[in-house]
């Protein structure tokens, strides 16, 4: 057997490097070099259940994907409407975030309807599961429970048994005997992911893999793990709060950007299929700070409330805090706020919320955190009711933004009774029926609302 090769990869771009920089040469990354071992070896391959050969593009008969549904809508919808066969699937998130939970109640709903289950546990004893099992309420017999790490075991035991889903937990705790590396490192991670997609692939098992994260919020380990899976799940929110977001950020079989919502409870995460009425409390106008605005999540929209304390402070350096939205796009307003539209906040701390936990990024947040702003500062409360949808632009403008029928209509199911929207969205929404709709030109003509 050939001795190994040890270079350097870059778990950012994947480029290698004999030795190691502190700087890796083709992305300008800093730290990213990991060590790697390059080994000339036989692998033996996955039995393929099927034979295929190339064929015309034209040839291939289009048909609708087979899915199975999950038995937790919230879960379903972020899938595209369920698994598919053969698909890999991968789910982050923080720890204690509630991965392990969800993939522990999704198993226990495939049991139930028949489905053999291999629960595949790298990081838990059986007793542990056994213990989380009795409180969730989630024990079946049809669910098999594995404590292994080494690749190569799991992989045998998946092909004696054929279960019909495959459940790691966690990919970084498990490790390949034919690579001479440590267990999460760079090139342990690519080998467990590629042998996982020949098997989804070749037995067509649906395999659901968990995966730790950086102290960024990306995924441990090479971006090329991203690439390889069919769906990439990413948990949000505060652990120490009650909400839970479930965004895919990839999915070949659906939509990328949809979201499930789900509460924490002692008998595990239960799905919230009202996020609006999760997020709001009343419609508004009772405090100042405060403003409201709809925002789209993949197919869903669902309103959010926006808050903003601004304060006279003593320093030179005021503060400029953004939770929930891009804090770089706060500076960005407010310096419009002050060129545009002669609201001076230079000796003021502001702080941006979205309420709720959840993160907002699209630009139809403009209007609202503007709103929020103005009417902390002026100590004003907008009028109640009132609903603030719009991109502000470097000039001051209000530009339109997209699918606004479906944020007014969700608005007006929560009872709001005025929307204040761009004005080039005015002139297509004049069907809408229920709620008084102004169309504002510019930040000046919306900040005279609260004068």
């Amino acid at each position: 057997m050939s001795r190994p090769k040890r270079v350097f990869r870059c778990s950012s771009c994947g480029s290698i490097s004999p030795q190691w920089m502190g700087k890796c040469s083709q992305c300008a990354q800093w730290n990213t070099l990991v060590e790697d071992v390059i080994e000339e070896r036989k692998v033996p391959a996955v039995k393929s259940a099927r034979h295929v050969e190339p064929v015309t593009f034209g040839s291939i008969a289009s048909a609708d994907i087979a899915r199975r549904k999950c038995g937790i809508d919230e879960l379903d919808r972020v899938l595209g409407g369920g698994i598919v066969d053969g698909s890999l699937v991968l789910i982050g998130g923080d720890p204690g975030i509630g991965k392990s939970t969800i993939m522990l109640q999704m198993a226990y709903n495939f049991a139930v309807s028949g489905m053999r289950i291999l629960y595949i546990s790298g990081e838990e004893s059986a007793v542990q599961l056994r213990m989380r099992g009795d409180r969730l309420g989630v024990v079946s017999d049809n669910i098999l429970i594995y404590s292994e790490v080494l690749l190569e075991n799991i992989r045998e035991q998946i092909q004696v048994l054929m279960p019909d889903l495959v459940i790691l937990d966690s990919i970084q705790s498990v490790y390949s005997g034919e690579i001479d590396a440590p267990p999460g490192s760079v090139s342990q991670i690519r080998e467990c992911a590629g042998i996982l997609m020949e098997i989804a692939k070749g037995l067509g098992v649906v395999v659901f893999v968990v995966g730790h994260v950086t102290k960024d919020g990306w995924i441990a380990g090479p971006k090329m793990l991203e690439h390889m899976v069919d769906t990439v799940l990413y948990f949000e929110g505060d652990t120490s709060g009650a909400f839970r977001i479930l965004r895919a950020v990839k999915n070949r079989f659906g939509t990328t950007g949809e979201i499930g919502v789900f509460e924490m409870k002692s008998t595990g995460l239960n799905e919230v299929s009202d996020p609006s009425a999760l997020f709001l409390h009343g419609l508004g106008g009772d405090v100042s700070g405060s403003a409201v605005m709809v925002t789209i999540e993949g197919s869903r929209a669902f309103v959010v409330e926006v808050q903003s304390l601004v304060s006279r402070t003593s320093y030179s350096m005021p503060k400029r805090i953004s939770i929930g939205s891009d804090p770089s796009r706060l500076s960005v307003l407010l310096a419009v706020m002050e060129k545009r539209a002669g609201t001076f906040l230079a000796q003021s701390d502001v702080v941006v919320n979205i309420a709720g936990g959840i993160k907002v990024n699209e630009p139809a947040v403009d209007l609202a955190v503007v709103m929020a702003i103005a009417s902390s500062a002026m100590d004003k409360p907008l009028p109640k009711g009132v609903v603030s949808i719009g991109e502000v632009g470097l000039n001051g403008e209000l530009r339109p933004v997209g699918r606004m029928e479906s944020r007014i209509r969700e608005a007006l199911r929560l009872g709001f009774t005025t929307a204040m929207i761009p004005q080039a969205n005015y002139d297509s929404l004049r069907g809408i029926k229920g709620v008084k709709l102004v169309g504002l030109p510019h930040v000046r003509s919306a900040l005279d609302m609260l004068k």
